[in-house]
């Protein structure tokens, strides 16, 4: 295999492991303020239960999640040196203050685990507040780094030396607050529905006529709000996120639709997949002017095609797959949001069909899926380059030889920590079952 290959193959299996993790860490905190919150206005002991356990639960998915990110770091410096020494001289910034937002998160989640119960309702509302603002910040830092590759701004290549740097024009590069946003509400929205899969499981293995059952039917109300709210302002944000390919990566957007001719009026492709030598997608349903629509607002905006671009500049035309599956998943999380809650809040119905049911306990392991699609979308579509029209990916690999072994090693740690993640979870909350108990609720300890 090409070592270039190998080496994003291995920082690619890093990255999504990892994002796996570093996603549900900035969607829980989330969902435990809202649940701190919804306790000092109810006064229902079933939402500090629900916090406290959430926590522990934030905690391991933290514990594994330090690990995997400190091998990320690691190997952008020894896969990536040409980046590298890019990001040491313009792009930092992120890098340094991610720091701080980090032990911000560590410092008030481990004052929430510890001391909880020797705190103010208010005082614990204001830990998990800072530990959401930790977390956030830190996912929107490290993917400020992401949008700057995209859109790179702050400085010049000139006879191979970076000139012209500007550090605060490369951290508020033109794409920044779009992926900010993208991040930090896909995020919230995967902690909610994750949640939702949980609560839906207890459900279906529990009587209805539990207070079991109805704590966990809570909980799978809260998520699937949380998650159909968010799930849609996914899509919104996404929308923007298309038009800021149109405006700065054109050849991205056409490989995400397969659109080889520049034109206006332009289709939308909606499934199939890209075949390379016809130049067309195959048993797509088109909706006619759509992309322009969605590239502009603007049903005749002129969107170009992969023909104006030499060969050699487009991303792999697979990448059509991986955004039609981000976006399938995403429009049917909002369904599945308000199908939870017209069916409760609408129709009044005490209780959902079983295979409704099955339908949000799937909703978990489909945000995560779609949060991966969209992931490896934007990293490959952004290929041949590591800094869009700058840098390509083969300038900025590092030259050694022999990667196939450390790719292996690191698959194989990959697959450990989540075996011991899985066990870890099954080992804590089967050690530490619910118990509600007549007119109060006590949180495992």
């Amino acid at each position: 295999m090409d070592e270039i290959l190998l080496a994003r193959s291995t920082f690619g299996t890093t990255m999504a492991f990892h994002i796996i993790f570093a996603s549900l860490g900035v969607g829980l905190p989330l969902m435990i303020l809202l649940a701190e919150v919804l306790y000092l206005r109810t006064k229902d002991s079933d939402y500090r239960l629900m916090a406290k356990r959430w926590i522990k639960g934030q905690a391991i998915l933290l514990g594994v999640a330090i690990p995997s990110g400190t091998i990320a770091g690691v190997q952008l410096s020894l896969l990536w040196p040409g980046f590298m020494e890019v990001v040491g001289k313009v792009i930092s910034l992120p890098f340094q203050i991610e720091i701080f937002a980090f032990f911000l998160e560590a410092l008030f989640m481990s004052i929430y685990v510890y001391a909880a119960d020797r705190l103010t309702p208010w005082m614990r509302l204001l830990s998990v507040f800072l530990v959401l603002v930790g977390a956030t910040a830190s996912a929107v830092l490290i993917t400020n780094v992401h949008a700057f590759e995209g859109t790179p701004a702050g400085f010049d290549i000139v006879n191979g030396q970076i000139v012209n740097v500007d550090p605060w024009a490369a951290f508020f590069n033109p794409s920044f607050v779009v992926t900010a946003l993208h991040v930090t509400v896909s995020a919230y929205m995967t902690g909610a529905f994750v949640i939702a899969t949980v609560a839906a499981y207890k459900m279906l293995k529990t009587r209805k006529d539990t207070k079991e059952f109805h704590f966990h039917q809570k909980a799978l109300l809260m998520g699937l709000i949380v998650g159909g709210t968010f799930s849609l302002l996914t899509a919104l944000n996404g929308h923007e996120s298309a038009q800021y390919l149109h405006r700065y990566q054109p050849e991205k957007l056409a490989a995400a639709e397969g659109l080889f001719e520049t034109q206006p009026y332009a289709p939308l492709a909606i499934g199939g997949y890209t075949d390379p030598v016809t130049k067309e997608v195959k048993y797509a349903i088109e909706i006619p002017w759509a992309l322009s629509f969605l590239a502009a607002n603007r049903f005749d905006e002129v969107v170009v095609g992969l023909n104006d671009f030499p060969q050699e500049y487009w991303p792999p035309l697979f990448i059509h797959v991986l955004f039609n599956g981000m976006v399938g998943i995403g429009s049917l999380l909002i369904f599945v949001g308000f199908i939870g809650f017209a069916w409760k809040k609408l129709l009044k119905r005490e209780s959902y069909p079983r295979w409704v049911m099955w339908i949000f306990v799937a909703s978990g392991p489909l945000s995560i899926l779609g949060i991966e699609f969209g992931w490896v979308f934007a990293c490959t579509g952004r290929q041949p380059w590591v800094i869009y029209r700058m840098m390509t990916t083969a300038e900025a690999a590092t030259k050694a030889e022999g990667l196939g072994f450390f790719f292996a090693i690191f698959l194989a740690i990959y697959i450990l920590l989540g075996i011991v993640t899985v066990l870890v979870f099954k080992y804590y909350f089967r050690r530490h079952p619910l118990r509600l108990q007549d007119g109060s609720q006590e949180a495992a300890k």
